[in-house]
C-alpha cells in the first residue's frame, strides 16, 4: 500500500510540473511579459530554460527515475519561481493577498516534494 501511494503521489506531483510546463507553450507572449514586467533578464530564454526544466524534471519525478535530483531541482525551481513572480512584498490589496496565497500553495509543493526526495534517500 505504501509503494503505491508513493507513486500516486508521485504521479500527481510531478503531473503538476509537466502539465504547467506544457501549458506555457500556449501562453508564452502572456508570461514572458509578465516575467518582463517584473525586471527578469531575458524573459522568453528563462520562461523557455525553466520550462524545458519544469517538463523534464517533473517527468523523471513522475516515472521515479533520478527522482531525489530531480524533486530538489523542482524545490529549487518552485522557489525562484516564487521569487520572480509573486512578489507579494511590493503589492497592496487583491494583488498582495493572491500573490500571497500564491506562496502558500509553493510553499505545500515544496513539502510535497521534499517527502518525496526524502523516500529516496
Amino acid at each position: 500500500m505504501a509503494e503505491t501511494l508513493l507513486i500516486v503521489g508521485r504521479v500527481l506531483l510531478g503531473g503538476l510540473f509537466v502539465v504547467g510546463g506544457l501549458r506555457h507553450f500556449f501562453i508564452l507572449p502572456i508570461i514572458t511579459d509578465a516575467m518582463r514586467q517584473q525586471g527578469v533578464p531575458w524573459p522568453r530564454l528563462v520562461l523557455l530554460a525553466g520550462t524545458m526544466f519544469e517538463i523534464a524534471a517533473g517527468g523523471l519525478l513522475m516515472i521515479g527515475f533520478f527522482a531525489l535530483p530531480a524533486a530538489i531541482g523542482l524545490v529549487l525551481f518552485t522557489i525562484a519561481a516564487s521569487v520572480m513572480m509573486m512578489r507579494f512584498w511590493s503589492l497592496e490589496g487583491d494583488a498582495r493577498t493572491a500573490a500571497i496565497n500564491g506562496w502558500l500553495t509553493n510553499i505545500a509543493i515544496v513539502g510535497g516534494l521534499l517527502i518525496a526526495a526524502a523516500t529516496e534517500l
